[in-house]
């Protein structure tokens, strides 16, 4: 028997609803030290200080605790997405702002980046603070100045997207140099190719 299957099942000291939050939220921590790997339902209830058992009761298995994880995830990256916007006006500043906060986060946060796009997540869902509707937003906006073609606005989230997702990848995984002026420059070269390949050819003609 495990120590987590043995252990005293304190679920009756939290409020209705308060175990299942203090699983996420041992599930986010989880996460933020190792990736989606790491988020074990019996290491969230050990964590939580209750019984496998007692988890079982909030979620059915390993893979529903990890889709709570997942969106918690993305919501951390949409609020730093939001909050890097709130500092600029100008469209194509605000599509820079969107590229560098998603690659800032993969770097900085990486083991919640890893999970926000995990197997358990789908990004895209519509939710308000799902970031594919906040880049979606974005190029909106540029639409709506007249910088961005009309044409070209329907599938931009997806080149926008697979451009700083691949980067932020590569740099993961050790396949680009990760010096900070190699780093900068990289995110430099593909943020511009972004927004001049998106934005400068309308707005030139």
């Amino acid at each position: 028997m495990s120590p987590a299957d043995s252990a005293p099942d304190r679920r009756t000291s939290y409020h209705h609803g308060a175990l299942r939050t203090a699983l996420i939220d041992a599930g986010i921590a989880l996460a933020s030290e190792g990736g989606p790997d790491r988020v074990v339902l019996r290491e969230a209830a050990r964590a939580a200080g209750v019984s496998h058992s007692a988890a079982y009761r909030h979620f059915a298995d390993r893979e529903a605790l990890l889709a709570e994880v997942s969106r918690h995830a993305r919501a951390e990256l949409a609020a730093e997405m939001r909050r890097r916007l709130s500092r600029v006006r100008d469209p194509r500043a605000r599509l820079h702002a969107v590229g560098t906060s998603y690659i800032d986060f993969a770097l900085t946060r990486t083991g919640l980046f890893r999970t926000a796009f995990g197997a358990a997540a789908a990004p895209g869902d519509g939710a308000a603070d799902d970031p594919h509707r906040i880049l979606g937003q974005v190029l909106d906006e540029a639409l709506a100045a007249g910088l961005l073609d009309p044409e070209v606005r329907p599938g931009a989230e997806t080149a926008a997207w697979s451009a700083v997702h691949g980067l932020s990848t590569l740099l993961l995984s050790g396949a680009l140099p990760t010096t900070r002026p190699d780093i900068d420059a990289a995110v430099s070269q593909v943020l511009g190719l972004i927004n001049r390949g998106l934005l400068s050819t309308f707005s030139q003609r």
